[in-house]
């Protein structure tokens, strides 16, 4: 397929919906124009690339209604649909999904161009905020991979009382929370997230062999 097999359905399309289309102007793949509308331009692509959306952005200095017009079918469409339209509209571009094979129904408009205003979700932030005021220090690095585990400021508190838990032995969760002064530490020990407490009897933990193998590795990382 090359890129102008697209075109006759896409110039169908459009004038159908009222406009007049020309090709190939001022680097521009297509131009469509209806009354005193904004002068609509889509780049017609086979795939969808940084080099297509910077090619594309550009064209925002000409008109504010840019569209993508990309085949059905393309790989990246199918494993990221909703990703590619989200950046798309983020960039204040539309997308225009283009069969030129099917007889009826052959363009599909994912998205129009426009401003776009990402609604911002207010118990996220919570969290964010939360987990930076409650994290002790900066035990992580920056850009690495979370396969080993990311030390947050639950894990530290679990590693507080794993290390008092090494420290004193078995030991009832109350007097474990009054000296750490944690008052999370029932519902830490009793979750045991990462099974590194064994459960002695009513209110009663130790370490277990999991977290005594554990526990070494993660203060280390804990005092970076």
């Amino acid at each position: 397929m090359r890129e102008v097999d697209l075109y006759p359905a896409l110039k169908k399309y459009l004038v159908q919906q009222g406009y007049e289309v020309k090709s190939e102007m001022q680097h521009c793949d297509v131009i469509a124009i209806r009354g005193d509308e904004a002068v609509v331009v889509v780049e017609l692509k086979l795939s969808l690339n940084l080099t297509v959306l910077m090619q594309a952005v550009d064209r925002l200095k000409i008109s504010e209604t840019v569209y993508i017009g990309v085949p059905k079918g393309i790989t990246v469409l199918n494993k990221q649909r909703k990703k590619i339209v989200k950046l798309i509209r983020m960039l204040g571009l539309g997308l225009i999904v283009i069969d030129p094979e099917a007889r009826i129904g052959n363009i599909d408009v994912l998205c129009d161009p426009g401003e776009y205003r990402p609604r911002q979700i207010k118990k996220q932030t919570q969290r964010l905020l939360a987990e930076f005021q409650h994290r002790v220090g900066d035990p992580n690095l920056g850009g690495s991979s979370t396969q080993g585990g990311i030390m947050t400021a639950y894990r530290q508190k679990a590693l507080a009382i794993g290390e008092y838990l090494q420290q004193h032995g078995e030991t009832k969760a109350a007097v474990i929370a009054i000296s750490l002064t944690e008052p999370k530490t029932r519902v830490i020990l009793y979750d045991n997230v990462y099974g590194w407490f064994d459960r002695l009897g009513k209110g009663v933990y130790a370490l277990s062999p999991r977290g005594s193998a554990e526990l070494s590795q993660w203060s280390a990382r804990n005092q970076q």
